[in-house]
């Protein structure tokens, strides 16, 4: 037992002591290979490792600075490298340099230097290792100035860039010019300077295409709408009115190719991916032509003009209906339009047709005209031929007019114009004052004829104005002597400011006969309708309050001849007289009302040629105003 002991002490002795100095020898081993570990970092402190290259060119072993300077001078590619710029059968040569790339010398040098020196412990030992058995090449850090690249393609896109032209369509006079289109290119730089980016990143030479953007015209073929046009402006443009006009219309009108030319307008117009150019008018200067044309086109809508048959009892016309109308000028330039495109040269206006209330075809018994219902007298003895000439004329504008049921009637409405070019002639008026020379005098014994026969018909009268002074002839009677009972009951009528207004307030119409027999200086003035029963009590004070005429005046003219002495205004007195009337239905008072007249005491006034000798001769008091 203690034999055995001793013998196990002993063995364990041993491996203790074996142990030990594979201990010690490994502890050797280790503490070399640190020490020539640590040897190899302080060696290469500030150096590159061994086995390190930058593009190719071996730098193991240099600084940063020697090693910028040995890529310095072995890194040429941007100075001998060649870049192939080619569109199409053309290429431009240029240099990495030219075109903006250079090496960044001291930041490659540095990635070189950073390799075996980044990580942890294991990682930058294994990469100095594998620097030191293999290699480690590191790309070079480049510089590309792309303002350069920039600048290079734009010069070179001036050469290659074409505008887009599309085509179009203008106007020499009257002839249709046609300008071709073409299609557009440009080159895309920013697209190009990708593609070359990735071709100096390989620091190969090679070739890089230009991208290049091709575009079309949207609007391809314009000989259609040039045939158009063309055809167009091939002849005159004739505008009519459609057929039924009254006699006597404006028109036609002929547009010369020049004048429609001005009007007309090119337009593109784009449908998805095509375009073509329309054709139209100006609207605004069609407009304003036909806006000159449509007040001479302007008809007011107007009633036949009837006679009654005193024997037949029928109404039988003597002027036919006028249908009113309006030139519509919208639907014209629409018509014009569409009728022109398809080459038609003779195109009518479109118009707006108004007919009147009343047409030729009219019966008394539809309007409610059966019989005479008042008939008044006026006389006109004494009167100038020019004074008869514009009863004649003044008195014809209401021969067969018809009054509509509730319409208030305006004798300056029917009368219109007064005018030479209307029929009128020049007699003695009342005008600011005076008795002067005018165009229409004599109108007023027709504005007084019609008053007394609404007067008296028991029409009621809604404007009525009595003349300034009181004038004979419209007091005299069928013997020619002064009715002074007719005092009041003139009215004048001064168109466009003075008026005389009454309302036909029946169910029926009325219609308006006018006779002038200047043989026997009368005018006859009747109306027609249905007697709804009325009638007409009145009553009148006569003049009162008489103002005896100033004293005449006597004034030398300067134009007249010595000697010859000329009465230019009439005497008259003053005076007031009231009217009173009462219309009856039945037993039933309609309405009535008063009529208040204040004549002014009128001056006689002479005029002489300078020179004149003698005493004027004594006024007259003959009164020939209209």
């Amino acid at each position: 037992m203690h034999r055995a002991t001793a013998r196990h002490i002993k063995n364990q002795i041993l491996l203790e002591q074996v142990l030990l100095t594979v201990l010690l020898g490994l502890s050797g081993f280790f503490l070399l290979l640190l020490t020539a570990i640590m040897g190899y970092q302080l060696w290469y402190a500030g150096r590159i490792y061994p086995g390190v290259s930058v593009g190719g060119i071996n730098v193991g072993g240099l600084t940063i600075k020697t090693a910028a300077a040995r890529i310095a001078s072995e890194l040429n590619y941007h100075q001998i490298g060649k870049i192939v710029l080619q569109e199409g059968e053309r290429t431009w040569l240029v240099t990495p340099a030219q075109i903006g790339l250079f090496p960044d010398l001291e930041n490659s040098a540095k990635a070189a230097f950073s390799v075996g020196r980044t990580g942890g412990l294991y990682r930058r030992l294994s990469e100095q290792l594998n620097a030191q058995q293999t290699g480690v090449d590191v790309s070079p850090i480049l510089i590309w100035d792309q303002r350069l690249a920039h600048d290079y393609l734009s010069a070179l896109a001036k050469e290659l860039d074409r505008p887009l032209i599309e085509p179009s369509l203008t106007l020499e006079g009257s002839s249709v010019v046609v300008h071709p289109g073409q299609s557009g290119r440009f080159v895309d730089i920013p697209a190009t300077l990708t593609t070359l980016g990735a071709q100096l990143q390989t620091l190969q030479d090679g070739i890089v295409p230009l991208v290049i953007v091709e575009s079309q015209p949207i609007i391809m073929d314009i000989e259609e709408q040039a045939e158009i046009a063309r055809r167009i402006l091939s002849q005159p443009l004739v505008l009519t009115l459609p057929e039924g006009q009254p006699e006597g219309s404006p028109g036609p009108w002929e547009l010369q190719p020049t004048q429609v030319a001005e009007w007309l307008i090119f337009q593109p117009v784009v449908e998805g991916t095509q375009g073509r150019y329309a054709i139209t008018f100006d609207k605004r200067k069609l407009r304003s032509f036909l806006s000159e044309l449509a007040p001479k086109l302007a008809l007011t809508p107007q009633n036949a003009r009837f006679i009654f048959n005193d024997e037949t009892r029928q109404l039988e016309a003597i002027q036919k209906a006028v249908i009113g109308r309006q030139l519509n000028i919208e639907a014209s330039i629409t018509k014009i339009q569409e009728q022109a495109l398809t080459g038609e040269h003779s195109i009518n206006l479109e118009l707006t047709l108004t007919p009147p209330p009343v047409t030729d075809d009219a019966t008394a018994e539809q309007l409610g005209i059966t019989e005479l219902i008042h008939s008044e007298v006026s006389y006109f003895y004494g009167s100038s031929p020019e004074r008869v000439q514009n009863i004649l004329a003044g008195a014809s504008r209401f021969h067969g007019l018809l009054v509509a049921p509730g319409e208030t009637f305006s004798m300056a409405k029917a009368l219109g114009d007064i005018n030479l070019d209307n029929g009128f002639a020049e007699a003695l008026i009342i005008l600011g004052g005076r008795t002067i020379k005018g165009v229409g005098g004599g109108i007023c014994q027709v504005s007084t004829t019609l008053f007394r026969t609404a007067f008296f018909s028991g029409f009621p009268i809604v404007e009525r104005h009595a003349h300034a002074y009181r004038v004979a002839y419209y007091e005299k009677n069928a013997s020619n002597q002064i009715n002074p009972q007719l005092a009041g009951l003139d009215a004048t009528v001064f168109v466009p400011l003075v008026d005389f207004k009454f309302i036909n307030d029946t169910p029926y119409w009325l219609l308006m006969e006018t006779y002038v027999n200047p043989s026997r200086s009368t005018l006859t003035w009747k109306f027609y309708s249905t007697s709804d029963g009325r009638r007409v009590e009145w009553n009148t004070t006569g003049p009162i309050n008489i103002q005896p005429a100033p004293e005449p005046l006597y004034r030398e003219n300067p134009d007249l001849p010595s000697g010859e002495i000329k009465q230019v205004d009439w005497a008259a007195d003053g005076a007031d007289v009231t009217v009173t009337r009462i219309v009856y239905k039945g037993d039933t008072v309609h309405l009535q009302d008063t009529f208040i007249t204040h004549y002014q005491p009128w001056q006689a006034i002479y005029e002489y040629g300078p020179g004149t000798e003698g005493m004027p001769p004594e006024p007259s008091s003959s009164n020939h105003e209209e």
